[in-house]
């Protein structure tokens, strides 16, 4: 089905076509029609096309609305102060736009005509190591925005830049070499929470075990780097430990991610060794063609406005002097195969705010070869810190980083004490399984309703809250539709564009209207907290109507079918809205 024009484009079509009958000259331009609380609608354009015509503003736009009927589509147009037109649609327009919507599986939202092709890199955890707080963020940001650019008709591609080669490595196979019997975990064994936790503890044993040794024994030291040439020479043995390293690992990753309730895909973990094959030629590249330069042996490339505290330049170094290469060639390696070998025309990296002068570094020298230009962009969408409640970076009582299964585990634990207080009909195996949509969607809507750049305090308290911009409110609200549903018994939800609607009737009607032009924004700024604020106000509209509009017992069968259609349509666009951020919508809570 084709996309449905919403009520605000129709009405700012009419209007520019009037402008551009009372002043030719005008063809085309913006009548700048925004919501108001004045009217449905304001146009706000008229002052300055006539202040450019020399014309007088109230008189051009008396002229401007002489020219628009009023009926099917508007119902009430006048002037306002010195030439704003207040425009009024008629309830008739509402609800047909609306049905137009209902009868689409997309909600009416278009595909965008000049999608292409996005590579996101997201959820970037350290092999052999475990995730913790910080790994939240770019997992929970980079999710939702696969959703909401596919749903635009992007073609995504998934990347995560696993942290998987490097010094550390030595260390740990030499000592494994040493030591066979450390590693000793069976993967596969029980059920993925198990064997995800299993596999961590293990590697975690070993990583300390290793650490030790490298720090208290020279000889040991000496070993540890030797292999690490072994490493990246691709010396069988060796190679096949470091495989088993990171096989472990991605167990754990996957029952962590499993958790956050996101599907991770083998073939989208494309790791720092995955672009192992390209750094010589990419150094290679750089140098032939003067972006980078030699200096004191290392490959490196300066910035007229990137300089160090005694006001030298800092130059990103590429190649390290000892011949070793920096996350700078593997990310610019990156940035080559995503644009030559998977078509890229944007490139996404959703990666911590303290990393932002790196990338600024690596996007600019990549556009100096060449490899970036006006029809491949790459974007940094930098976020902030996740915060305790005292607003400093979360921490442990004994100041340790915060495991982030710890995490999820509690707020799955609170939501399931929430769910289990309100639960009527619902059993033991219903209130975990609820429990974990609850506590899990709590903690990708804090995440998501906060602006990427801004740092935000993780509180459960408030997370699980009922009342308030939570994702427990929304659930609960379509929760609660859901039950209206199910008890409306032989009334169906039809629309009835002839009945009249009362004020929040319209109010949550010409929200809904608006959800394709907000999934649109939200896509073209990266920014799914709008999507989380349109739906939190959605909810808010929605408890208005609720308790100011009978459903079930309305005056007329008519008026019935035409809230009870308000009240699904309202349940689709939430159900949609909150799957684009990766939460789920149960249907009894």
């Amino acid at each position: 089905m084709a996309s449905v024009p919403s009520l605000a484009s129709s009405v700012n079509q009419r209007v520019a076509d009037a402008l551009a009958s009372a002043l030719p000259e005008a063809g085309g331009a913006d009548p700048l029609l925004r919501r108001s609380d004045r009217a449905d609608f304001q146009a706000n354009g008229i002052l300055a096309l006539a202040k450019k015509a020399k014309a007088n503003p109230r008189e051009l736009a008396t002229t401007v609305v002489e020219g628009i009927p009023t009926g099917e589509l508007i119902q009430e147009i006048e002037v306002s102060g010195p030439g704003f037109l207040n425009i009024t649609v008629a309830d008739r327009a509402i609800i047909s736009t609306l049905a137009a919507r209902a009868a689409d599986d997309r909600l009416g939202v278009p595909l965008n005509a000049s999608a292409g092709t996005t590579v996101i890199d997201y959820a970037q955890p350290n092999v052999a190591k475990e995730m913790h707080v910080g790994h939240l963020r770019s997992a929970v940001i980079g999710a939702a925005m696969v959703e909401i650019l596919e749903f635009t008709g992007e073609k995504v591609v998934r990347r995560h830049h696993i942290g998987d080669w490097g010094t550390q490595f030595g260390m740990l196979i030499q000592y494994l070499l040493e030591h066979p019997h450390e590693l000793d975990h069976k993967s596969g064994e029980g059920d993925e929470q198990a064997s995800g936790e299993e596999a961590m503890s293990n590697l975690n044993r070993l990583y300390k075990a290793s650490r030790a040794l490298f720090d208290s024994d020279e000889e040991f030291k000496t070993r540890a780097r030797a292999r690490v040439v072994d490493l990246q020479a691709g010396e069988p043995e060796t190679l096949a430990l470091w495989q088993r390293f990171v096989d472990e690992s991605k167990i754990y990753f996957y029952s962590v991610f499993n958790k956050l309730d996101m599907d991770i895909q083998d073939p989208d973990v494309v790791g720092e060794s995955g672009y192992n094959d390209m750094l010589v030629e990419t150094c290679k590249l750089l140098e032939e063609s003067g972006v980078a330069v030699r200096s004191n042996g290392a490959l490196c490339v300066f910035f007229e406005d990137v300089k160090g505290p005694d006001g030298n330049p800092t130059p990103l170094i590429v190649q390290k002097s000892d011949g070793g290469f920096g996350y700078a060639a593997t990310d610019l390696s990156a940035i080559r195969d995503r644009v030559t070998n998977l078509g890229a025309t944007e490139l996404i990296y959703v990666v911590d705010a303290r990393q932002s002068l790196h990338f600024k570094m690596v996007f600019e020298t990549a556009r100096r070869a060449g490899w970036l230009n006006d029809d491949v962009k790459a974007v940094q969408l930098a976020f902030g810190t996740v915060l305790g409640k005292d607003g400093k970076p979360f921490k442990t009582r004994e100041g340790e980083t915060v495991r982030l299964v710890d995490l999820l585990d509690e707020a799955i634990e609170r939501a399931s004490a929430v769910v289990r207080e309100k639960a009527q009909d619902l059993t033991e195996a219903e209130i975990a399984e609820r429990g974990a949509q609850v506590g899990i969607g709590a903690v990708k809507y804090a995440d998501l309703s906060t602006s990427a750049a801004r740092d935000y305090k993780f509180d459960l308290d408030q997370m699980v809250s009922l009342n308030g911009d939570t994702s427990v409110y929304l659930q609960y609200a379509y929760a609660r539709i859901q039950s209206i549903l199910r008890k409306a018994g032989d009334a169906r939800p039809v629309a009835h564009p002839e009945v009249a609607l009362a004020p929040t009737e319209r109010a949550l009607g010409l929200h809904l209207d608006g959800f394709g032009e907000l999934i649109a924004e939200a896509a073209a700024e990266h920014a799914p907290h709008k999507l989380a604020a349109y739906l939190y106000q959605l909810a808010s509209l929605y408890t208005s109507f609720y308790s100011e509009c009978p459903v079930l017992k309305a005056d007329t069968a008519e008026q019935v079918e035409n809230r009870l259609f308000l009240c699904e349509l309202t349940a689709r666009t939430l159900s949609k809205g909150m799957s684009l951020l990766g939460i789920r919508t149960p249907e009894k809570l």
